[in-house]
């Protein structure tokens, strides 16, 4: 806003539950640089006037000045509330990065109002130096007192069961898994994910709808009657969460990404965030947690659902500790997926060989994925039989799975003896650190003995350096041969100099110096299969192009691998 006071930064408004509160609410980022430099004596002034007693603001630009700022800013709120009618309104003030700015958030059930009260906050502020503080502040509560009420809020209530599926890596995949087995047991099934909505298996809307407006749009059609919603950090830091609670919860991991991106700056944080999913689940639901990832685990303690735990290894003192307490887990016992109950045996639901996106077993992540969405699918009460039904018909393929870990076989360009092996390639989004690693975990466990692994890497541009650099580096360091392939448009403020230059840095870190880079994914992905050998196993990167690249490799007469290849390629890599 052009005439926006200049301590504002920005107004959001947050829809639903949030990282703030459990429902609607304002959210302000504040520039606190005028408060942080006046005199002590005027800081005593304002904090006399909002009723702030016994303070010590702390000399100018101090350490204890941005403490003092943080207790003034929130009984001005509630100051101004006070004197508008409004009585006990919560607010929550934090710190962030800058030491000159703060983030205030405060409830709200009247959209303009609470607007207009978050624009009035910012103009106190601003006149703060100027000393006419009572003034100020008497007719910022008056203009907050005559603004039209206006609309309240748009938070969902569900009328189906939810099952809301968050983490860094893997929710894209698990929120799938759940919705097909929901369908194999006959529910029409509407789910949102980053790659658009779904309705009874069709894609209706094209687009990223992992936050609210794509739990809305599932929720309010009319024939749904089983509802998955894949639910983003971004979207609960800019919008809120959609929808006032959800049945079952899952949380798959934190990891790093989009740090420095939105006030989240540590992976504490960004597990705060996504633990904001498990807190609305309803009690009497449960909550799924990786036992694995201590900060995922860690979110019990805020959760009013039941607990229900996923590890791969069975004696978890995370597992026993559940069980203890009442919960359930899921994990893996002599190569089956077992659920766990209190004072009872184990029970053995399907055998990982039998689960085609666990590639027999070797995908890491994928066990991890699976033992989610079995829980969930369990959890929410569709039978045992259709889940294990569900478990065994879900394919890593561009059709139940598409962009993540989709494998094919490229035919051999000079086979001569009709048993060469063709060329396998790995396509996968690989957005991050554990992305990327996983890639390549899955890709030498295809590799036969004196193959090799050829790379496409590529990166997104609201990542950090760091992170950038990091993914070149383990490119270099994991793979035989590493080409770089851009995704134009996904830049987001970057150059692809920039981008290229970061990765050659990270691959220089371990040696690596002769990078090729390609304008595109697709043909990044040629140049690799020129290169690649039979039994060479090429992975790529892939976000930008993921349909060109199904296509070129169809027109290449390459064919999507079914259960019975991916198993024989996995037993043959062991041999």
């Amino acid at each position: 806003m052009a005439d926006a006071p200049g301590s504002l930064v920005e107004l959001r408004v947050l829809e639903g539950p949030n990282l703030y509160f459990p429902r609607a609410a304002i959210k302000l980022t504040l520039d606190i640089g005028g408060l942080a430099a006046v005199p002590e004596d005027t800081a005593i002034r304002f904090a006399q006037r909002i009723g702030l007693r016994n303070v010590r603001p702390g000399a100018p630009d101090s350490g204890f000045r941005q403490r003092f700022a943080l207790r003034a800013v929130a009984r001005l709120v509630r100051a101004i509330a006070a004197e508008t009618g409004a009585t006990r309104l919560a607010v929550r003030v934090r710190p962030t990065s800058d030491p000159h700015r703060i983030v205030v958030a405060f409830p709200w059930r009247h959209r303009n109002r609470a607007q207009v009260m978050g624009t009035a906050i910012a103009e106190v502020l601003d006149a703060v130096p100027g000393g006419e503080i009572d003034a100020v502040v008497d007719q910022a509560a008056a203009r907050v007192a005559a603004a039209d009420a206006g609309a309240a809020p748009h938070t969902i209530t569900p009328r189906v069961p939810v099952v809301a599926v968050t983490g860094t890596n893997g929710k894209t995949t698990t929120s799938r898994m759940v919705a097909h087995i929901a369908r194999t047991a006959g529910k029409l099934v509407g789910w949102s994910n980053t790659d658009g909505i779904y309705i009874d298996g069709e894609l209706v809307e094209e687009g990223d709808y992992s936050g609210p407006s794509g739990a809305g749009r599932v929720l309010a059609h009319p024939e749904v009657e089983f509802a998955v919603t894949e639910t983003a950090r971004g979207g609960i830091l800019l919008k809120g969460i959609g929808l006032t609670r959800n049945d079952v919860s899952v949380v798959t991991n934190v990891s790093a990404d989009h740090l420095g991106l939105q006030g989240i700056d540590t992976l504490d944080q960004l597990a705060e965030v996504k633990g904001v999913v498990p807190k609305i689940t309803r009690k009497g639901g449960w909550a799924i947690l990786n036992a694995d990832d201590p900060r995922v685990y860690a979110m019990r303690s805020t959760i009013k659902a039941h607990p229900w735990v996923f590890s791969r290894d069975p004696d978890s003192p995370a597992i026993r500790e559940t069980l203890s307490s009442g919960g359930r887990a899921t994990t893996v016992i002599d190569g089956w997926i077992s659920v766990l109950t209190p004072d009872a045996d184990p029970d053995p639901l399907v055998e990982l060989i039998d689960v085609p996106m666990t590639l027999a077993g070797l995908s890491r992540f994928n066990v991890e994925n699976t033992l989610a969405a079995a829980s969930a699918a369990l959890a929410i009460g569709i039978p045992r039989a259709k889940v294990v039904e569900g478990l065994e018909t879900f394919l890593p393929d561009a059709e139940h799975n598409p962009g993540r870990m989709n494998f094919f076989t490229l035919p051999a360009e000079s086979p001569g003896d009709p048993g060469t092996p063709g060329v396998s390639v790995v396509i996968d989004l690989a957005h991050n650190e554990a992305g990327l690693e996983a890639l390549l975990e899955i890709m030498n466990g295809v590799r036969r003995p004196g193959s090799r692994l050829l790379l496409g890497l590529g990166a997104v541009g609201d990542r950090t350096d760091e992170l950038i650099e990091m993914l070149g580096e383990i490119g270099a360091r994991d793979s035989d041969v590493m080409a770089i392939g851009h995704k134009q448009r996904y830049l987001r403020g970057r150059t692809i100099d920039e981008l290229e230059g970061l990765m050659r840095a990270g691959a220089q870190r371990v040696g690596v110096t002769d990078v090729p880079a390609y304008p595109t994914e697709v043909a990044c992905l040629a140049a690799l299969v020129e290169r690649a050998e039979p039994g060479d196993v090429v992975g790529l990167m892939c976000h930008a192009e993921r349909q060109e690249v199904y296509d070129w490799i169809a027109e290449h007469g390459g064919t999507p691998d079914s259960p019975e290849t991916l198993r024989y390629k996995v037993v043959s890599a062991g041999t």
